[in-house]
């Protein structure tokens, strides 16, 4: 697509667990009309302890521009808990959809070791823009 730039990578560090989110705004999917804006989101973990880990659970706070506010709680991502040995990374694709034309979104994984301790893996919060937001006056 000629022209424009290509979407920002967000990235965060927990515990040498590195989660990087690439959103992308699909004008394809959008009916700005009718209020529906979408966009894909990529998110890579990547394993860089020493130890293994399973992300176990999501959890993701959306806030559009209008201050509308979804909190998604679930297992795994994509309908799997990817277990990750140091050095590897799991990549998957998703998508979401807002009222507004922008907001923004962020979270944390629940990860589990093999002998059973636990840590919150910070997910960057990231900005989900539209061509169709309107400049606001300063």
């Amino acid at each position: 697509m000629a022209g424009r730039p290509p979407p920002p990578v967000y990235e965060a560090d927990t515990r040498g667990v590195k989660i990087r989110v690439q959103p992308r705004f699909l004008h394809d999917e959008s009916r700005p009309a009718s209020g529906q804006y979408v966009w894909q989101y990529t998110v890579e973990i990547e394993n860089g302890s020493e130890q293994t880990w399973t992300l176990t659970t999501r959890h993701w706070e959306i806030v559009d521009s209008q201050g509308r506010r979804q909190i998604v709680d679930g297992e795994g991502v994509v309908g799997q808990q990817p277990r990750l040995e140091p050095g590897e990374s799991f990549r998957y694709s998703s998508g979401a959809p807002l009222a507004a034309p922008s907001g923004m979104m962020g979270g944390n994984y629940t990860m589990v070791s093999e002998n059973g301790e636990e840590f919150s893996a910070r997910i960057p919060t990231f900005s989900l823009d539209s061509p169709y937001e309107q400049s606001r006056p300063s």
